[in-house]
């Protein structure tokens, strides 16, 4: 077995060749944007004498792209620590895969939406998509969590990156849809992408280390640490990339009230569904953002505080019926092993801000929005609003990003089948000691070369 999940050469092979290519694309294909060339912005700036080198872009983006930031790294990291034995993954194999992610993603998108005469711009706001791509990449990861390699990461992050930067720029720029915090193309999409995936490597003999998949005192509290920061920063991501004024301001206001409902809707029935009333942590740490992720696309609209609270407090609720009874169901039924339950906190919850956006749009008009309907919907200019077909176009992006994903998942679900990655077998996921140093195991490393027989399984459960 040690064999088996050697990365001695994978790894290394596989992180420098694609390394190497990231670096002979950027340098083929990538060069700074008006806002961040020299030559460009003082040329720009030269021939405005009221322009100020604080009007860059750079000055209004980048709070909000280092909110995403930490999001993506210490936020998701964190999240995925509640597993007793494999923390340094979660948040190694996190800060890996996003690394390369955020990379591939500014090329893919770059060829969808960025470029210029042959060439992608980049600036803060690539950035800031960049790392909503990586989102997306790392929610898929919550599903495979401590059943894959290092390696069979990085590849599932070539292919969903790609497929991603193709979703998206279908919604966005054929479509015209609106979904600046990615109910749709970041939520949904990586939700069922992963869940697909994880169906594909359908592992039979799970249960060979049921012992391991289970959390302690210190690594929940370690990933309530991933929930705060996530709770804290979700106004900046889902209005990091809006039109300046109204709708950004308002997109942080109507995530700040639906978080705050769906907290309290989450602990309502965390206690309710128990029958000794007692709070069940992996709810806290998990539905208690999905009201974050249900105003994504609806957000920036004239959803209002009360609408945004309703939103909020229906999506804790979905997602804590979800864990509680739904995930059961798609394991023993379904043979979905979705290690984060990432349909509940990303899935459904995408999905309901998805409707949510669509029935907003419907309902939108010039009596309500005013001169401002423009700002928000790209096709909102007087006399050329159609309610109705806006709120059509968003319903077909739904339909479209959940076919994309399936379809995707389920290909990169057998790509990732091949025996080649190093895979943790049955008898060892959820385990730190396959793929790193872990200090005072020195002992524990005779026992992951051993496969356990189901009599020390039922041990260890018991």
């Amino acid at each position: 077995m040690a064999e088996a999940t050697n990365m001695r050469l994978r790894l290394p092979l596989l992180c420098i060749i694609l390394e190497v290519i990231l670096i002979i694309l950027f340098g083929t294909l990538v060069e700074y944007n008006v806002d961040t060339d020299a030559k460009l912005w003082n040329a720009n700036k030269n021939q405005s004498a009221t322009r100020h080198d604080y009007e860059n872009e750079f000055y209004y983006r980048y709070p909000s792209f280092q909110d995403v930031h930490v999001m993506i790294f210490v936020g998701f990291g964190f999240l995925m620590t509640f597993l007793q034995r494999y923390g340094f993954s979660s948040v190694g194999f996190n800060f890996l895969i996003a690394a390369f992610s955020l990379q591939w993603a500014t090329l893919m998108q770059g060829f969808f939406h960025g470029m210029h005469h042959g060439k992608i711009h980049v600036g803060v706001t690539s950035m800031i998509n960049a790392d909503f791509c990586t989102g997306s990449v790392l929610i898929s990861f919550g599903a495979v969590l401590g059943k894959t390699s290092p390696v069979q990461l990085l590849v599932m992050a070539i292919f969903e990156v790609t497929l991603f930067a193709v979703n998206e720029f279908i919604l966005l720029t054929i479509l015209g849809a609106n979904d600046a915090g990615g109910s749709m193309t970041i939520h949904t999409f990586g939700a069922y992408f992963g869940l697909v995936v994880t169906r594909v490597l359908y592992r039979p003999n799970l249960d060979k280390s049921k012992h391991r998949n289970s959390s302690v005192c210190h690594s929940d509290l370690f990933a309530m640490i991933g929930t705060i920061y996530l709770w804290m920063f979700w106004p900046s991501f889902n209005s990091a990339i809006t039109n300046y004024g109204d709708p950004q301001h308002r997109t942080a206001m109507n995530t700040y009230y639906s978080l705050a409902s769906c907290t309290l809707a989450t602990f309502a029935f965390s206690a309710l569904v128990n029958p000794e009333g007692k709070l069940d942590m992996v709810h806290i740490q998990n539905a208690a953002l999905a009201g974050g992720v249900a105003v994504g696309t609806a957000g920036e609209m004239m959803l209002t505080p009360f609408g945004s609270m309703i939103v909020g407090f229906l999506a804790g609720t979905i997602s804590v019926l979800g864990y509680k009874y739904l995930t059961p169901v798609l394991e023993s039924k379904l043979k979905i092993q979705d290690t984060c339950g990432i349909h509940n906190l990303h899935g459904m919850p995408g999905v309901l801000g998805a409707v949510v956006g669509a029935v907003t749009s419907a309902l939108a008009s010039p009596a309500v929005y005013g001169n401002g309907l423009q700002g928000v919907f790209a096709d909102g200019e007087p006399g050329e609003w159609n309610a109705q077909s806006r709120g059509g176009f968003q319903a077909i992006s739904l339909v479209v990003t959940l076919g994309m994903a399936l379809i995707g998942g389920l290909v990169t679900g057998f790509i990732l089948k091949l025996p080649i990655y190093g895979a943790p077998p049955d008898t060892h996921c959820f385990e730190d000691g396959l793929y790193w140093e872990v200090p005072g195991e020195e002992e524990g490393h005779h026992e992951l070369n051993e496969v356990a027989t189901p009599s020390e399984t039922e041990k260890l459960n018991s």
